[in-house]
């Protein structure tokens, strides 16, 4: 093995490196969101690809949900990332790279769209998750990669078939040595009265040894096109004050401020799975909502440049113990990881 194939095995990346091929660790993360304003729904398709320490074959986290309350997900026995480009699959049950995405969790959740006119991370010495990027070992790594575009294509979910032309696209990937932190929270938002607009943020505790911090990254996307980034501790800092109904982040750094404001009531969430790569299993792990209000603010030099408002927001609040106890409220055995938000 190479230098460079081993430094990148350790999850970290070189400056102006490609963090989207998989790292070969015990999860490599792929996520996709679609919003739909003509229907005022939005999807998200994600697999993760896990490997247990133990080299037995690698295995596959796979979800389905959307909006209107339907959720599916599978522990699937095989699972393969590409180590050379964006890509994974599961069997036939979900195939995606960087242009197509097809699920298919069974005749009732079914998806599969294109991606035209992409809007990828513009092309700069680090990826979402800055100079951590190039730390080796953390337990979490995050790269939004695909910051806007457009999924043309269609669903079926639990009999209805949607379909979708020109909708908004976004994508992520995540990965580390350990799975997912003991607590993070995320967000992501299309769905502006500015089609170009876009935001996306994740947080949460890093380590990697001695090494602990918590650190938060926000992304926006302004309606021109242009595109910054903060949350380098020290340079850009962003504060989060995060609860399972409430997310408020503010930022500032670089001349540019901007403060995200979300809300969402605690039984509309969905209870998402998080792996347990070594067990071969998923286990409850993440409160997710997938239409909340967001309200973004950014100021440049003290000036308004852009605010936006929309209802189709993403919002996350991770955490065992959290989606353990959400559980627990709804009556729902801690092993049922389909749990359908309370309406």
């Amino acid at each position: 093995m190479s230098l460079l194939a081993r430094y990148r095995a350790s999850g970290a990346d070189l400056p102006f490196g490609d963090p989207r091929p998989a790292h070969g660790l015990a999860m490599e993360g792929y996520f996709w969101r679609v919003t739909d304003r003509s229907t005022q729904r939005t999807l998200i398709a994600l697999i993760g690809v896990n490997q247990p320490r133990d080299g037995s074959a690698p295995w596959a986290t796979l979800g389905l949900a959307t909006s209107d309350g339907f959720l599916r997900t599978l522990a699937a026995p095989e699972g393969w990332a590409d180590p050379r480009r964006l890509g994974a699959r599961s069997g036939t049950a979900f195939v995606a790279d960087a242009t197509r995405v097809r699920v298919d969790l069974g005749p009732d959740a079914l998806c599969e769209f294109r991606i035209d006119q992409p809007a990828p991370w513009p092309r700069r010495a680090v990826g979402g998750s800055s100079v951590f990027q190039s730390v080796p070992g953390l337990n979490q790594y995050w790269h939004p990669w695909l910051l806007g575009g457009r999924a043309t294509g269609s669903a079926t979910i639990a009999g209805e078939r949607w379909d979708f032309t020109d909708a908004q696209v976004y994508a992520e990937k995540n990965w580390g040595k350990g799975g997912f932190p003991e607590s993070w929270w995320w967000g992501q938002a299309q769905g502006f009265a500015e089609a170009e607009a876009g935001v996306a943020f994740a947080g949460g505790l890093v380590h990697a040894g001695p090494l602990r911090t918590t650190v938060t990254a926000v992304v926006v996307r302004l309606p021109d096109g242009q595109v910054f980034r903060l949350g380098n501790p020290g340079v850009s800092p962003v504060r989060a004050q995060v609860t399972d109904e409430r997310w408020l982040l503010r930022g500032r750094g670089y001349g540019w401020e901007v403060v995200l404001d979300g809300r969402a009531p605690l039984g509309d969430a969905h209870v998402l799975p998080v792996p347990l790569p070594d067990e071969h299993r998923n286990t409850a792990g993440d409160l997710e909502h997938l239409a909340a209000t967001l309200d973004v603010t950014v100021r440049r030099r003290g000036r308004t440049v852009w605010e936006g408002t929309t209802d189709l927001a993403a919002l996350e609040h991770g955490g065992l113990a959290r989606a353990e106890a959400e559980l627990r409220r709804r009556g729902i055995p801690l092993g049922a990881t389909d749990a359908p938000p309370v309406r």
